[in-house]
Parts: C-alpha cells; sequence; structure tokens
C-alpha cells in the first residue's frame, strides 16, 4: 500500500494538521504539492464502524479539475462529503444529489433547478439587500458583536429558509441542527465524542421531518417559495420522492448557511489583517467588488474537499490509481496552487485572472448555489465598507474542528460608524 512522504503533513491528523495555524496549514500542502505522485494516507479516525480504506489526496489544481471534468470514472455516488464510508442508513439524510451520479445527479439536479431561476434569484436579490441593511443597522448599533452569530451566519441562514418557506421562528433550530452536521468533530457542537453518530443522525432526521411537514403543506396549498416549486415540479412524469425533498433541504440549508457564512467571517478578518487591500476596496467599491468576492472564496476555500471514488482504473500526472480507490480533491490545496495563483497565500483584492475552485471543479457538481453565495457576500461587504468602513476584528476567533469545512465558530468585532447611508 502507499504511503505518504516522511516528511510532509498528515492529513488525516485533525488534532495535528487541521488545528495548527492558516500559515502551516498552507506550508503543509505545498510540500505535498511539490512531491511527485500523489501521497496516500490512512484512514483518519471515524465514528463509523466500517469507515472503508484510506484515500489519495489531490493537492494540485490541474488534477483537481481533471477528476471534476470525468464523472463517469471520479464517482461520487459511494459519497462525496466523507473519506469515510457512510453507513446506510445515512442516506436517507445525506444522500442528496452531492452524493449522487448520472442518471440520478441529472434527474435531481433538473428538478431542483427549478427553484433556482434567474426570475427568482433576481426576487432573492432585493431580498439579500434588505437582509444586509438590517444586519449592518444592528450592528451599528451594538458597536460590538460576535461576527459569525451577528453579521455571517445571518444573513445566509434568513435567505435559505425565506427561499424554501421556513418560518422565522425556525431559524434557529436550523442553524444549530446544521451546525451539527458540519461541526460534528466539534466538541462544542457535539460534546460526547462516543455518540457523533447518533447526533448526526439525530440533527438529519429532524431536518427532513421540518422539511416533510412543509412540503405536505405546500402540496395542499402552494405559494411561491422554493418548496412549492419543488413539491410540484414535474419532469418526464417523475417527482422529487418525500426522502429526496428532505436531503435536497439539508443539502441546501448546510450548504448555503455554512459556506456563505465562512466566507463572509474569513473576509472581515483578512480586511482586518490587510489594511491595504481594504483601502483599495474603499476606494473602488464597483470596480473591486466581483475580484474581491472571488479572491475571499479562493483563499477561504469554505468546503475543504469533496470525495470521489474510482470506477476503474485511472492515472493522473504520473500516478497509476487503482479501481475503487477513494480520493479526496482538497480545493484549499489546489486554490494555493503556485502553477496557477502569483503569491498564492497573499489576499489581494484584485486578484486576477482566479481560477479558483472554492466552489467545486467544473463538471456537473459545481455549486448550483454559486451565484447566491457571490450576491450574499458582494452585498454583505458593500453594506459594511460603506456603513461600516472601519469594521475591525478584536480577537483571535475561534476556528472549527474540521477537515471538511474551513469553519469560524467566533469572531469578535468592532463596529464603529463612519460610513454613509
Amino acid at each position: 500500500m502507499p504511503t505518504h512522504h516522511p516528511d510532509t503533513a498528515d492529513l488525516s491528523d485533525i488534532d495535528g494538521f487541521w488545528t495548527t495555524p492558516i500559515t502551516e496549514r498552507a506550508d503543509g500542502f505545498a510540500r505535498l504539492r511539490a512531491t511527485p505522485g500523489i501521497p496516500f494516507f490512512e484512514q483518519p479516525e471515524s465514528a463509523f464502524l466500517d469507515p472503508g480504506a484510506g484515500y489519495y489526496a489531490l493537492t494540485r489544481l490541474d488534477d483537481v479539475v481533471e477528476a471534476s471534468r470525468v464523472p463517469g470514472v471520479f464517482r461520487s455516488g459511494p459519497g462525496a462529503t466523507s473519506v469515510a464510508d457512510m453507513p446506510p442508513e445515512f442516506l436517507e439524510f445525506f444522500g442528496s444529489m452531492i452524493n449522487t451520479d448520472d442518471p440520478r445527479h441529472a434527474r435531481l439536479r433538473r428538478i431542483v433547478s427549478r427553484g433556482f431561476t434567474p426570475k427568482r434569484l433576481a426576487a432573492l436579490s432585493e431580498e439579500v439587500e434588505r437582509t444586509a441593511t438590517a444586519i449592518v443597522d444592528d450592528v451599528l448599533s451594538a458597536g460590538e458583536c460576535d461576527a459569525v452569530e451577528s453579521i455571517s451566519a445571518r444573513l445566509p441562514l434568513k435567505i435559505i429558509c425565506d427561499m424554501m418557506g421556513v418560518p422565522e421562528s425556525q431559524y434557529r433550530f436550523v442553524y444549530e441542527k446544521t451546525n451539527v452536521i458540519l461541526g460534528a468533530a466539534d466538541p462544542e457542537y457535539v460534546p460526547d465524542a462516543d455518540n457523533i453518530v447518533t447526533a448526526l443522525l439525530g440533527a438529519g432526521s429532524e431536518l427532513a421531518a421540518l422539511m416533510r411537514d412543509l412540503g405536505e403543506r405546500r402540496l395542499a396549498d402552494p405559494t411561491d417559495d422554493v418548496t412549492s416549486a419543488l413539491v410540484n415540479a414535474e419532469i418526464d412524469g417523475e417527482r422529487l420522492t418525500p426522502e429526496e425533498l428532505g436531503s435536497f433541504f439539508i443539502l441546501l440549508v448546510v450548504a448555503g448557511n455554512e459556506t456563505t457564512r465562512n466566507a463572509i467571517s474569513w473576509g472581515l478578518r483578512l480586511l482586518t489583517e490587510n489594511p491595504e487591500q481594504r483601502a483599495a476596496w474603499l476606494a473602488d467599491p464597483a470596480g473591486v467588488t466581483p475580484t474581491a468576492v472571488e479572491e475571499i472564496v479562493r483563499w477561504a476555500s469554505p468546503v475543504i474537499y469533496m470525495r470521489r471514488t474510482l470506477s476503474e482504473p485511472a492515472r493522473l500526472g504520473d500516478t497509476e490509481l487503482p479501481e475503487g480507490a477513494k480520493l479526496a480533491l482538497f480545493y484549499w490545496a489546489a486554490n494555493r496552487d503556485p502553477a496557477h495563483f502569483t503569491d498564492p497565500d497573499a489576499f489581494d483584492v484584485r486578484r486576477s485572472p482566479n481560477p479558483h475552485v472554492g466552489f467545486g471543479g467544473p463538471g456537473p457538481h459545481f455549486c448550483l448555489g454559486a451565484h447566491l453565495a457571490r450576491r450574499e457576500i458582494s452585498v454583505m461587504f458593500t453594506e459594511l465598507l460603506r456603513r461600516a468602513p472601519g469594521i475591525a476584528v478584536t480577537g483571535e476567533g475561534c476556528r472549527l474542528r474540521s477537515m471538511f469545512i474551513n469553519g469560524i465558530k467566533h469572531l469578535p468585532v468592532s463596529v464603529s460608524p463612519g460610513g454613509s447611508r
């Protein structure tokens, strides 16, 4: 069995590699990229009974892009969101289209795309602006806050819940359950490490139940929300089953909340650490915002990796990979590949070109919500820089214990007015 080079980082060491400072993580990935071949790692510790074999780590942009472009060979069906093999009972809640291949993936994506029409996204755009304005009103009034709770999490949570028709009384419930699903390895969210599987299944079951009830109501009495569009959409005589609706809702609230939340949090930290970049953005908001948003997504890479499993032997570069091999496509590392990014560890709000894979690689699994995420990040920073241009991180913050999500759990900031209404 191939193994990784002893002088390089151990990507399976959650309490070692994944909790070190970001600069050390970047150095570790740089050593891996510079080492010939594709390294293999033993399976990290897992709460699952039979997590399966280890995995190959793709850390170069070219390899990640190549694997993304050939979905028939590099398959998602065996599991995309965990290098450990999930038990079958997980698929009811976490078997959404992100963990499927064609033809089922194409069928699901065609149906759920009904919820992401240009008309619907245009209507959402107005809601994003209203919500961002209200958030900045509140933080200016408070003067200081935990940016994750009060800014970063609040915007995408409201937009996704409103989009699906989830009432405001359930926002906190959705927020807490998504924290469990993506923060299961973090003791703040799942204190009992011996019961991670139970916690995950419980959170999935409760979110699916919320969606099942909402779906039944929308079948009987449709409104103009996405849930109504999904339960009533029929393509080639097929509709989403209640289980598919539930797992899609989990995918949407988890992916739509956590990723945008973490991009905004990292963006606030990056602007504090790079005052010259803040000045450049403030000097030309309209011109810089599009490139700044892409740079935040590249630098933060909120989703650290996705897994693929080979349906047949394949070759990447000079490495022969066997059928059945698991691969982790490390977007975080690919987005710092010096072969494609000048000074990749620098935060440059005017970076261009910026061929990042922060929304996944090219191919059928490219993020369905990328347009909405870009809009949310753009509007939030436009509003903050206009009305609270001096917003600054005042403490170290607290990172999520995870090798899957590059998360920030808490981030203290101080806000003083000084911009314009």
